[in-house]
């Protein structure tokens, strides 16, 4: 069999990809939004009954922007895709399987949140913490693998594109384990704000680590001179 023939099977374009994986994050948002709820409270006490729900405001504002990072994340990657083989199909579902799983610890930080006891609020920031390693270890996958397989990605893209973005990756994988580590051992607060500020730091570079260094670069480049 010729080798066209060989990837007739294994590779096409990433129109079905990319649709399938927008259908998987539209209903991973929404999922999250399910854990709001009016409060349960008697006549009068509304406003105190939805103040008292921050925790479940926090978690889910820190999961809707990390899914939302990843999102764009995901576009910036396949915007620089030409073809899927076999192998990155698989890497992309493990990257939508791991987002999929945020609503469920999303929803245990906020119940540990709101009942107020230490124990089970350390147990939980450790919990969502590597739930957030783990998606980052698999965007780690996902980028090694592009990076072994420059002959799926368009032709104008550069081919060390890929090998600076396992940096971001595994910078994540660090931080969310550091926010577990201190959420654990020295109060849950801090894992919450390392949850909240990681996402900034992922929307940032989200069209890349490699394009926001070139960019900073363009951007201090004194100008030519005029005349």
């Amino acid at each position: 069999m010729s080798a066209p023939e060989t990837e007739l099977g294994t590779r096409s374009d990433t129109s079905r990809a990319v649709a399938f994986s927008d259908a998987i994050f539209a209903i991973i948002i929404t999922l999250l939004v399910l854990d709001l709820r009016v409060p349960d409270v008697p006549p009068g006490r509304l406003l105190s009954g939805l103040l008292s729900q921050w925790p479940a405001y926090v978690a889910y504002l820190a999961s809707y922007s990390y899914v939302a990072v990843v999102w764009l994340n995901h576009k910036a990657a396949f915007n620089r895709i030409q073809q899927t083989d076999r192998g990155l199909h698989w890497m992309n579902l493990l990257v939508l399987f791991t987002t999929a799983l945020l609503p469920f610890p999303t929803i245990v930080v906020s119940h540990a949140l709101q009942e107020h006891d230490n124990a089970d609020q350390r147990v939980a920031i450790a919990f969502y913490a590597l739930i957030g390693a783990w998606l980052c270890a698999t965007w780690l996958a996902f980028y090694h693998y592009l990076a072994r397989h420059p002959d799926l990605l368009k032709e104008q893209v550069k081919h060390e594109f890929f090998r600076v973005e396992r940096i971001r990756a595994l910078a994540g994988v660090l931080l969310y384990a550091l926010a577990g580590v201190l959420g654990y051992l020295v109060t849950p607060l801090v894992g919450l704000a390392i949850f909240l500020l990681l996402p900034a730091f992922y929307a940032v570079t989200s069209a890349g680590l490699y394009q926001f260094r070139v960019t900073r670069r363009i951007s201090h480049r004194p100008p030519p001179p005029s005349g």
